[in-house]
């Protein structure tokens, strides 16, 4: 059995990046999907739209994946749990081993999830950054703090994208909500801890205190949706998103992927980063290395 390891911050396992020899690069191009304008536009203006659907044959298998994760976490990158002792079920999470299980590869190199990310960055390429899972077990009430990505990432620019996977139905009530136009508040918050909500503690005045979305509900434009295993979440690493801490009365799992477009590049953050990138040929303003962060969907200009 596993000893669950409540901490803050990136556990340190194993090394997040490929390991020498492993290829990162796929050995046929994926398949393309095809956007509508309008749900573009909605991305566009929301920093959110939903994809009905698109992902529901890479559902069993992503699941398997996922179960690897679980069963020996400390085996692979950046394990957290995120429930305070003494409190009901699980949250879990992992991130950056998509070289070590196959399935999650498989379902990055070979799906259409990079094609899509591509078209609704409006890019010219995408970008790998990394993948994310997430576990919440039956009976779980810890709620998904209110944040955005991107301060906690080593990058900057506007061409981003997360694709949010359901591998389970999820119910609106525990749904993951979204404050709509957020992205275009041209403001970063603090991240923060999943768990217990509390803010990263770093120096950077560029950052501040994220808005307590569920005390002032009346003042924010909230989505949700109900899901369904399939179902894809696209969001901007700029929109606020969160939880509530309903409880929940099923397993709540989902699979994300994070992509770059042509426009972000490093960024020399202050304090801990996820992953923490930690190149030393790598500087601030610079593409991130494709060794690391493979490009995976090139837009077709003929």
């Amino acid at each position: 059995m596993t000893t669950k390891q409540t901490i803050k911050g990136n556990l340190k396992t194993v090394d997040w990046r490929p390991d020498p020899g492993v290829s990162v690069f796929p050995s046929a191009p994926p398949p393309e999907y095809e956007a509508s304008d309008k749900d573009i536009e909605l991305f566009d203006r929301n920093g959110v739209v939903l994809q009905r659907s698109v992902f529901k044959s890479w559902v069993n298998i992503l699941q398997r994946g996922l179960d690897k994760n679980l069963s020996h976490p400390n085996n692979y990158a950046f394990p957290c749990e995120s429930v305070k002792e003494g409190q009901p079920g699980r949250f879990f999470d992992s991130y950056c081993n998509w070289h070590r299980i196959q399935e999650y590869r498989d379902y990055i190199f070979k799906s259409c999830a990079a094609s899509m990310a591509g078209q609704f960055m409006r890019a010219a390429s995408a970008q790998l950054f990394h993948e994310h899972v997430f576990c919440k077990e039956p009976g779980t009430q810890a709620p998904t703090p209110w944040h955005h990505d991107l301060p906690y990432y080593s990058v900057d620019g506007f061409q981003t994208v997360s694709i949010y996977i359901a591998l389970d139905t999820i119910p609106e009530k525990t749904a993951i909500r979204f404050v709509r136009g957020s992205h275009k508040w041209d403001e970063l918050f603090f991240p923060r801890h999943f768990l217990d909500g509390s803010s990263y503690k770093h120096s950077d005045p560029t950052l501040r205190l994220a808005p307590n979305v569920e005390e002032e509900r009346g003042k924010y434009d909230v989505l949700v949706w109900a899901l369904e295993p399939g179902d894809a979440v696209l969001f901007d690493f700029r929109t606020l998103h969160g939880t509530t801490g309903a409880t929940n009365s099923n397993r709540r799992r989902a699979f994300s992927t994070r992509w770059l477009g042509d426009d972000i590049t490093y960024y020399e953050r202050i304090g801990e980063t996820s992953p923490p990138i930690n190149l030393t040929n790598v500087q601030s303003g610079d593409r991130l290395p494709e060794d690391y962060f493979p490009v995976l969907w090139r837009r077709n200009t003929e």
